[in-house]
């Protein structure tokens, strides 16, 4: 079977767009091959700075025969739908056409289509010019002539009304080699603007720009080697990670390992060389984190820290170059060097203006006045010019400033709830956002919250409120821990709900796909807060919006899914009502224990039955009695029956007002028994039409009865 090998070349594509072109070029190229008639044993995608590559292994030599049987009109029918028909078919005559017989619909013609196979060759080079011209980038480019301006002497050399190539970066060849595992394999030569596909490609941009001649992938990734260039992105990971560990070990050092910054410095570099610089010990006065955010950011660069510290880094940073330096890397040590300790100098000077007062004190009084703010503080300045400034949250929602004071409003009416100290989470709240004005948060916006913390306990803030500038954030994302400090949930709660209800109140909710103001992530936190610290906050009484409210039922559903629990328990207890969560949570896990046990698995039968049978009654407007008249019941099983539930109601409405929920299930499982009795004895549509409605009342009184804990219909299986 014959394997497949293509590599697009180009100049150095961006290191986040790599991972994701390569799946897309392997996804469009396996799709299309499909979709001709082709298939294969396997592919895999490979990618480095300069090139796009392909093994697709055991494809087809050709695609199969295709017998096709197009059915067409009734040999009676117009001439008109004749000529239709033989124009879809392709035939010229109808003669050419068969003829079938069917006993109902009479005598029809159908045109048998043959459509030969093709060869593998011809159908790759159909396929591929489209796939490349079309190719997803997020951002693409001209190049060449088509890139220059209209009207100049190199623009027409295009040709009128041709189709230029948009490419990430400049494409430089291609390389599109078909055959067998052993034997020859052919050049499949199809173009693009002016490139054709061929067998040859580059290596390392400096030590190998030599052509190399490739025959298949296996010497094709030997050759890139032997070129400085290792194709496999992975093992590029591998490398870079192995060789600083090793280095910084050697130092008496540890490397802080930093995933996406390993996945970025591995998208630029084909040869990676990994070195270790230092700078001045001065600069780790600097937060670590300010140091580590400098150096990735601006060099992406690793830092590393002392063996066994948890806390604190080195002056020592980790680089990786392209290059293999005849000097063993001191120059490019050098010049990595410098630049770090000029962003570190940047750093440094943030850090300490940020602690510093702002020059325009007098003109700040007034907000600090309606904050409650003390202008002798650095962060309670940045608060009182952020509400100065009237910097904007959202156009219809007001300024940062008022938001703050909805957040505060909103707060002291939850820090009951939570049971938090009051003055602490009205000290946080006005403090929460006053690092979005500080210098560090400017320059690097992942720290917001972090060097609120940091700039709040340097100015003598209780740790609470400096634990609740940073978390109340939190939860970020799915993985991300919830806060646990009193104050800090307080605040998170309070920030999230004005988020949502402030945008619910001007109509910008999430649709679809389309979330900008990541309402579902912070409709998530607040469930997360709630079930994981085990909050009771009765969401109604503070979003007073009953669409908002079922917002938050699907996150809660979403929630409660993920960890395992069945949707229809979850429909089965949650109400349009429903807004205490954590009372939700805590009844679908006593159904679900309950509805595992037998008695629970006999029950929601006789149950189901019940209410099944009793809503098909009031469909049809069979009278049901409002209650249960004891003088009416005439057998025994009814009568026990009616005892039963009497008695599990009352027992199930004590435990469900305890918030007992596995005790209000086991009440009601002693219903089991009788509920059995009563179908296999007594029958329900009694010719009597008040002992029928009296029966039916019966069943509606089963149906109040578990309808304390959930709604049994609801309930699969």
């Amino acid at each position: 079977m014959p394997d497949l090998l293509l590599e697009l070349r180009s100049e150095e594509i961006p290191a986040r767009m790599q991972r994701k072109a390569a799946g897309d070029l392997k996804k469009l190229v396996t799709d299309a091959l499909v979709e001709a008639g082709l298939t294969y044993d396997g592919a895999r995608e490979y990618w480095t700075p300069r090139r796009l590559t392909l093994d697709i292994r055991g494809l087809n030599a050709r695609s199969a025969d295709v017998r096709e049987e197009k059915k067409g009109p009734r040999t009676d029918a117009n001439e008109k739908a004749i000529e239709g028909f033989l124009r879809g078919a392709g035939l010229s005559d109808i003669s050419q056409a068969q003829v079938v017989s069917d006993p109902k619909k009479g005598d029809f013609y159908i045109a048998v289509v043959n459509k030969p196979g093709r060869p593998a060759e011809d159908i790759i080079a159909d396929v591929m010019p489209g796939i490349i011209r079309g190719f997803p980038w997020p951002k693409s480019m001209r190049s060449g002539p088509a890139s220059m301006p209209k009207g100049s002497s190199y623009a027409g050399i295009e040709g009128k009304g041709s189709e230029s190539l948009r490419w990430v970066r400049p494409l430089q060849s291609i390389v599109c080699l078909f055959g067998p595992e052993h034997d020859e394999t052919q050049v499949i030569p199809f173009e693009i603007d002016g490139i054709v596909a061929g067998n040859v490609t580059y290596g390392h941009r400096f030590h190998a720009p030599e052509a190399i001649t490739v025959r298949r992938f296996e010497d094709y990734v030997s050759s890139l080697e032997k070129a400085k260039v290792i194709l496999d992105a992975e093992r590029r990971k591998d490398i870079i990670l192995h060789d600083a560990k090793d280095i910084a070990f050697a130092n008496g050092l540890e490397l802080v390992e930093d995933e996406g910054l390993l996945e970025e410095v591995s998208g630029l570099v084909e040869w990676p060389q990994v070195l270790m610089g230092t700078f001045e010990e001065d600069y780790l006065q600097i937060p670590a984190e300010i140091i580590r955010l400098t150096i990735k950011t601006n060099q992406k660069c690793f830092v590393t820290r002392p063996q066994g510290a948890e806390e604190g880094l080195s002056n020592r940073f980790i680089l990786v170059s392209n290059i293999q330096a005849i000097d063993g890397g001191k120059e490019i040590i050098h010049g990595n060097g410098k630049v770090v300790r000029a962003r570190l100098s940047d750093a440094k000077h943030f850090w300490t203006r940020d602690q510093g007062n702002l020059p325009d004190l007098e003109t700040l009084k007034a907000s600090a006045e309606k904050f409650n703010l003390d202008l002798g503080k650095p962060l309670d300045q940045r608060m009182a010019k952020l509400d100065a400034l009237n910097v904007t949250f959202h156009a219809k929602l007001g300024t940062q400033g008022e938001r703050v004071a909805r957040i505060s409003a909103l707060a002291k009416q939850l820090a009951p709830v939570v049971g938090a100290d009051v003055a602490l989470v009205d000290r946080a709240v006005v403090l929460a956002k006053a690092d979005l004005r500080t210098e560090a948060v400017g320059e690097f916006p992942e720290l917001q919250g972090l060097m609120g913390r940091k700039y709040a306990l340097l100015q003598g803030e209780n740790e609470s409120v400096a634990a609740a500038i940073e978390e109340h954030w939190k939860p970020q994302g799915p993985t991300d821990l919830v806060p646990r400090d009193k104050v800090s949930l307080t605040v998170a709660l309070a920030d999230k709900l004005d988020t949502l209800t402030g945008f619910w109140a001007i109509d910008e909710k999430p649709t679809g796909s389309k979330d900008p103001f990541a309402l579902r992530r912070a409709a998530l936190g607040v469930v997360r807060i709630i079930m994981e610290v085990n909050v009771r906050l009765p969401l109604l009484s503070v979003i007073k919006d009953q669409d908002l409210l079922s917002f938050f039922h699907d996150r809660l559903k979403v929630y409660l899914r993920d960890l395992g629990a069945r949707y229809d328990l979850i429909d089965a207890v949650l109400t349009p009502e429903s807004d205490d969560l954590l009372m939700v949570a805590r009844r679908v896990e006593a159904l679900t224990a309950f509805i595992t046990d037998q008695d629970g698995i006999n029950l929601l039968a006789g149950t189901k039955r019940a209410t099944q049978l009793l809503a098909a009654e009031e469909k049809k407007g069979t009278v049901v009695a409002d209650s249960v008249s004891e003088e009416l019941l005439k057998l025994d099983a009814e009568k026990a029956l009616y005892g039963a539930i009497k008695v599990s109601s009352a027992d199930a409405a004590k435990a469900v007002a305890g918030e007992d929920f596995r005790s209000a299930m086991q009440a009601l499982s002693t219903l089991r028994a009788p509920v059995d009795k009563f179908f296999e004895d007594v029958l329900v549509n009694d010719e009597d039409a008040a002992i029928r409605a009296n029966r039916l009342a019966l069943l509606k009184a089963i149906r109040e009865a578990t309808g304390t804990v959930a709604d049994f219909s609801k309930i699969t299986g």
